[in-house]
């Protein structure tokens, strides 16, 4: 019974950091494999605590076995855990390195092992280990050394803190194994034997306490997180074991009355244990929520906090009531004195500090906190500053700042844009691991959102600014577009002037050259009239270009007048291409004009129409080089008349087709073949025509000609 004593503090260490490991709930293989570790540890030592209280040799022995069979698990899990935290762990190493323990634990239940148990005042000694014994040790200590050397031949290959993480772990567990070995072969055979086992306990501890230190030491853990829940589950298995063993006693007094364990009695013990366990689950809430009273007065739900935080940065995108309202979340839930923002000074942003109190930072310490040569972390904690950092920190305790977060874009050379900072929590507590976890998520978070609130800013500053100068703009073309107009009427003006007088002294002179063609003034030769011809022939044109002056200047002022009467057009356009005969007889091209029998009188600007003809007639013979056929045509199509000239000339380019009817234009290859021509021939046609209810016709192809023409309703 001494040697039973000697189990229990490493059985009870072991239930601790198998609390702390449940708790904290960690999806790391590592964690997990050192949590089975641990599983196997208090199996065993539970079992060669058994075996050492119990009376009967039969059941020593069994327990024994049993203690053998579950001692393997954890050497063999051990040699696991040292693979997979150094990150080699395969399936096929788990596999294959699992064949020996196996062969060792079927050997654990033969006679192969060992055959008779002695039960004494010092409990159960194997009275006759065979050789199966033998290897069952050998094998399990083999394991225990493969992934020491392991984890001392991989120890390089980590940064300090694992590295650190590995040291702890191979001293706890060599001193585990020493302790075992001298225990085991030395003091076995000594006068002390039957002592030598007292040294178990030790070992157990050694070997799980190193690897619990080296987590703990590491920050793997919450500390508190691992007291409260460990006291947690202490609470709950001292109160069962408690009551069970007063009903168990009690009824084995009470009703049964003999120390025989019948079958009834069994039985009783079966359906106990179950009701106790059953009565696990409300027993350990109870004592929960003592001890959450007790340790985590802070305590708030992370997922609720991140969903509360979401809806402030999709609901707000001014920069200033985002971090206001953050600000006031961050410091609720959290339970800090104060959460302040400092969002730094750039080339477009002024430096801002919101929050529930000011911070007294100089941007020359925030620019030293900026420094990538100061610390890589995102999250900073104050009193983990030490050695060249003194000075911040210094600073930070001068603030009462606990926490400052970086708040900077992903990338290594990525500029800092602000900090988050907390004050101390108000129960006094230090920010825990998951508060550190938690504000990780939100800085990223709050990157992104104060970049887009920065990019609106400037996209707001940029409209103010645009629309300033769109108005300055405006203004001057204001005044540029009364300048221009005034300019404009002052060009009408003198149009309208200079083309007034200069159509009286041209009519005079296109008159006496009519009545010299017509002989008035005598016989003229052959030369003589052909010149007097082409005289008439360009003071007709200028009389046209006058009428185009001033119809444009009539145009611009609103004195445009359409003067409709009755007029017969097939007359019109045979006198007009009477005149038009000799010209393109000079420039060898052919001008044909079929006058029909029959046509409708119209109701037209005779006068106007004219014009229009005669532009689009003579346009064709002008830009048809010699030897080209021009062909006018008009006809009748029932609810309207059609007047068409055809032409094989130069065409105008697809290009400048939409700008032909514009004032002033002419197209590129009209100007080359004709520099003197002014642009408003065509553009007054079209206003005739429309004027008077009619169409434009235009087609053309460059190189290949054109057709111009109108379309006039009979009515």
């Amino acid at each position: 019974m001494i040697q039973a004593l000697a189990y229990l503090p490493g059985i009870i260490l072991t239930l601790l950091i198998i609390g702390s490991l449940i708790v904290t709930g960690t999806k790391n293989l590592s964690y997990k494999l050192f949590l089975y570790i641990s599983i196997s540890v208090v199996v065993w030592q539970s079992l060669l605590f058994v075996s050492d209280t119990v009376s009967n040799a039969d059941y020593a022995r069994l327990s024994l076995r049993l203690a053998l069979f579950a001692s393997m698990f954890m050497p063999y899990l051990f040699y696991i855990f040292s693979l997979s935290f150094t990150q080699q762990l395969t399936k096929i190493k788990a596999l294959m390195s699992s064949i020996p323990i196996v062969l060792s634990q079927i050997i654990a239940f033969s006679s192969f092992a060992f055959t008779t148990v002695e039960v004494g005042n010092f409990g159960a000694r194997i009275v006759d280990p065979n050789i199966g014994y033998t290897i069952i040790v050998l094998t399990t200590t083999l394991y225990i050394i493969v992934g020491l050397v392991h984890l001392y031949r991989c120890r390089n290959k980590f940064d300090i803190q694992k590295k650190n993480q590995i040291k702890l772990i191979i001293l706890g567990v060599s001193l585990s194994l020493f302790t075992s070995f001298i225990a085991n072969y030395v003091l076995a055979s000594s006068s002390i034997a039957d002592y030598a086992l007292l040294a178990t306990g030790p070992a157990i501890i050694f070997f799980v306490g190193g690897i619990g230190i080296a987590i703990i030491k590491h920050k793997l853990f919450d500390i508190r997180l691992i007291v409260a829940r460990s006291l947690g589950y202490i609470f709950t298995l001292a109160t069962l074991v408690g009551i069970y063993a007063l009903i168990v006693y009690g009824l084995s007094i009470t009703v049964f009355g003999e120390e025989k364990i019948s079958p009834m009695r069994q039985s009783v013990y079966i359906l106990l244990t179950l009701i106790f366990g059953f009565s696990l689950v409300p027993i350990k809430r109870f004592f929960d929520r003592l001890t959450n009273k007790l340790f985590y007065r802070d305590a708030y739900d992370a997922q609720d906090l991140l969903d509360r935080l979401n809806k402030i940065l999709v609901g707000n995108i001014d920069l200033e009531p985002l971090l206001r309202k953050c600000a006031e979340l961050f410091e609720t839930t959290l339970k800090a004195e104060y959460c302040t923002f400092i969002i730094r000074e750039t080339d477009d942003t002024p430096r801002r500090v919101l929050g529930s109190k000011k911070i007294d930072l100089d941007d020359g310490q925030v620019k030293e906190l900026s420094s990538q040569n100061h610390r890589d972390a995102q999250i900073i904690v104050t009193d983990e500053l030490e050695g060249e950092e003194i000075k911040i920190k210094d600073t930070l305790l001068k603030n009462n700042v606990s926490i400052l977060a970086r708040l900077a874009p992903a990338g290594k050379n990525a500029a800092v844009q602000g900090y988050l900072i907390l004050g101390n929590k108000r129960s006094g507590n230090p920010y825990n691991k998951q508060d550190l976890q938690v504000l990780d998520i939100i800085a990223n978070e709050l990157v992104i959102a104060i970049q887009n609130a920065l990019r609106f800013e400037e996209i707001e500053a940029f409209t103010v600014t645009l629309q300033q100068k769109v108005d300055d703009a405006t203004r001057q073309l204001r005044r540029t577009n009364e300048k221009l107009k005034a300019l404009d009427e002052t060009k009408d003006e003198f149009i309208s002037m200079a083309s007034h007088q200069l159509r009286t002294p041209l009519t005079a002179v296109k008159g006496y050259v009519s009545m010299v063609v017509e002989g008035d003034a005598g016989k003229l030769n052959k030369q003589q009239k052909e010149l007097l011809d082409q005289a008439f022939s360009s003071s007709q044109r200028m009389v046209y270009l006058i009428a185009d002056l001033l119809n444009v200047s009539r145009l611009r002022t609103g004195k445009f007048v359409i003067e409709n009467k009755v007029t017969q057009l097939a007359d019109v356009v045979a006198g007009e291409m009477e005149q038009l005969k000799e010209t393109a007889k000079g420039r060898d091209q052919t001008l044909t004009y079929t006058k029909p029998d029959k046509f409708p009188e119209l109701m037209l600007d005779e006068t106007k129409m004219r014009q229009v003809i005669m532009n689009f007639t003579d346009n064709a013979l002008h830009y048809t080089p010699k030897g080209g056929h021009i062909s006018v045509n008009l006809v009748d199509k029932g609810q309207s008349v059609e007047f068409t000239v055809v032409d094989d000339g130069l065409g105008v380019p697809k290009s400048e087709q939409h700008l032909l009817f514009g004032k002033f234009f002419r197209a590129g290859n009209a100007r080359k073949a004709r520099p003197d021509g002014t642009g408003l021939g065509l553009f007054m046609a079209k206003k005739v025509i429309i004027a008077q209810g009619g169409a434009i016709i235009f087609t053309s192809e460059e190189g290949k000609g054109s057709t111009f023409g109108f379309t006039m309703p009979k009515r």
